[in-house]
C-alpha cells in the first residue's frame, strides 16, 4: 500500500507558486529522530513552507543488497515525520531517477516558481564531490548544511566545500538563502544529534528495534 501523503497519480507532493521549499533526499533506512530533527532546524532556520523527504530507491555510492523495501522505508518515514510541514515523497521512484542532479532538474521544469533549498547533513558535504553532477547541483538550488558532529572539520575541508568556498554565506542570512542566487550556501550548526541509519540497522540489513 503506498503510504499517505505520497500521491502516485500526482508525483509531485502538493505546492504552489513562491513556497519555500526544503529537499532532503537519502535512504531513509531506517528513518531516525536526526531526519526530523534536521528538518525541524531547517523549517525554522531557512524560514521554509515545508520539507520534502525524498525517499530515494537506492543511493548510487551506497551498498543496496540490504536496502528495505521502498514502501517500507517510506511508511516509516511518515511515521517519524510526524508533522504536517514534512511531506513524505516516492518521487524518485516514480520518475526513474538514481541520481539528485536528474531529480533537481525533474522539479525545476515542474515547478519553476517554487524555491527550493537542498538539505544534507555535513557527512554528505564530505563526500559531495564524489556525486554525480555535484557542480550542476550546487548551481541550481542553494544548499543547507546541517552539522553532524564528528563530522564538522573533514566536511569543511573537503573538495567541494572548498571548491564553492566563495559562495557560503553567513549563518546570520540563513533566512534568505531560499532567495539567492545559486551556488550559495550555509552551514548551521545547532543539530547535536550522532544518529545515523548505520548504527540503526544489523548485519543483515534489518533495522534494529
Amino acid at each position: 500500500m503506498t503510504p499517505r501523503s505520497v500521491a502516485p497519480s500526482s508525483r509531485i507532493p502538493p505546492h504552489s507558486d513562491g513556497m519555500r521549499i526544503g529537499l532532503l533526499g537519502g535512504s531513509f533506512n531506517p528513518p531516525h529522530q536526526a531526519h526530523r530533527d534536521i528538518s525541524l532546524l531547517a523549517l525554522k532556520r531557512l524560514e521554509l513552507d515545508r520539507v520534502w523527504w525524498l525517499v530515494t530507491p537506492g543511493n548510487p555510492l551506497k551498498d543496496v543488497s540490504a536496502l528495505q523495501d521502498l514502501t517500507v522505508r517510506a511508511a516509516a518515514a511518515q511515521a517519524m515525520a510526524n508533522d504536517p510541514r514534512i511531506v513524505v515523497s516516492c518521487l524518485e521512484s516514480f520518475i526513474g531517477t538514481r541520481y539528485t542532479v536528474d531529480t533537481i532538474d525533474y522539479l525545476r521544469r515542474r515547478c519553476a516558481k517554487v524555491r527550493f533549498v537542498w538539505i544534507m547533513g555535513a557527512d554528505n558535504l564530505g563526500q559531495f564531490h564524489r556525486w554525480q553532477g555535484w557542480r550542476r547541483i550546487a548551481a541550481q538550488v542553494p544548499i543547507a548544511v546541517i552539522d553532524r558532529p564528528p563530522q564538522s572539520l573533514r566536511a569543511l575541508a573537503a573538495p567541494a566545500a572548498r571548491a564553492l568556498g566563495t559562495s557560503r554565506i553567513a549563518a546570520t542570512a540563513a533566512a534568505r538563502l531560499a532567495d539567492r542566487k545559486p551556488p550559495a550556501w550555509v552551514f548551521l550548526t545547532g543539530m547535536k544529534s550522532p544518529l545515523a541509519s548505520t548504527g540503526l540497522r544489523n548485519p543483515d540489513g534489518s533495522w534494529k528495534k
